[in-house]
């Protein structure tokens, strides 16, 4: 069998971003470097971690044990939310990089803005991540669960605008007003619980489309993502799961259906996460 064709997306910084790839969150280290294994051999070339998620040591663990090379897999990590201070964050990304086992990261992130913490003071944050992308150990950097006021303090105080934004964004909920916002100043967004944790592959519009195109519910959400320009990287622990994930990359949607998928949008009752304005957990 043919690895599917995952198209990239290009990044403000250059860099090509592999628009499917693999979310790591609440995978277990023990099953981590399997599955993040796995993944790599069925034609994923993006990982997603986070210094929260305490699976860094196994994710670079798999990516050298799967003989891909480094400079094929597109690594992300973030930053934790209590290491937003500069000499923490300094620490915290070197501590990272020695856990994953590499040299550099394809994308670092701030992982929660966290407006009442630290003083409201995530603009000094950025500047650091700023020195990681300056000395190249970092290839782009980006923030996740910014609200565009939080993006706007960013590109009105510092260098450099962000390359991605990682929101929660699904059917039930578009996230507009930040999507729109990354649209326009040329930051890509990438979508967590892309399939709100499979809630809404019941939804009858999608078994229709679904079948119509002779693949599953999830995947026809997947696909809706993918022509909407998200980027996307499902978490699974199910090797069957994952095979099936990327292989969304191979269905098309039609116009009429995308815009009638966008329909399934309920607004802000449809985010099932913290609002990042009011979002205080800083441990573990």
């Amino acid at each position: 069998m043919t690895l599917p064709r995952i198209p990239n997306i290009p990044l403000n910084t250059g860099h090509p971003i592999p628009q499917l790839g693999l979310g790591t969150y609440k995978l277990s280290r023990e099953d981590t470097p399997r599955i993040v294994e796995f993944a790599l051999s069925k034609g994923c070339r993006h990982i997603d971690t986070a210094q929260m998620y305490g699976n860094e040591s196994e994710v670079g663990q798999a990516i050298a044990a799967s003989g891909i090379p480094r400079e094929d897999v597109f690594l992300t990590t973030k930053l934790d939310n209590s290491n937003h201070e500069p000499a923490a964050a300094r620490e915290s990304f070197a501590a990272s990089l020695k856990l994953l086992g590499t040299d550099y990261v394809d994308l670092f992130l701030i992982h929660w803005p966290l407006p009442d913490q630290y003083g409201g003071d995530f603009l000094t944050t950025w500047k650091v991540l700023e020195e990681f992308a300056a000395d190249g150990r970092a290839r782009s950097i980006g923030v996740s669960n910014f609200q565009k006021h939080h993006l706007e303090t960013l590109i009105e105080g510092s260098d450099t605008v962000p390359a991605i934004d990682q929101i929660e964004l699904h059917p039930y909920f578009g996230n507009r007003e930040v999507s729109e916002f990354c649209r326009k100043n040329g930051i890509v967004v990438e979508a967590w619980a892309p399939l709100v944790r499979g809630v809404v592959t019941g939804e009858p519009l999608l078994a229709g489309i679904a079948a119509a195109h002779g693949c599953t519910p999830a995947q026809a959400v997947l696909a809706w993502h993918l022509a909407k320009g998200h980027v996307i990287f499902p978490k699974s622990a199910s090797p069957a799961r994952i095979e099936e994930n990327l292989r969304s990359a191979e269905v098309h949607l039609t116009i009429a259906e995308v815009e009638a998928i966008d329909e399934l949008d309920r607004g802000e009752a449809g985010r099932t996460g913290y609002n990042p304005d009011t979002m205080k957990r800083v441990g573990q």
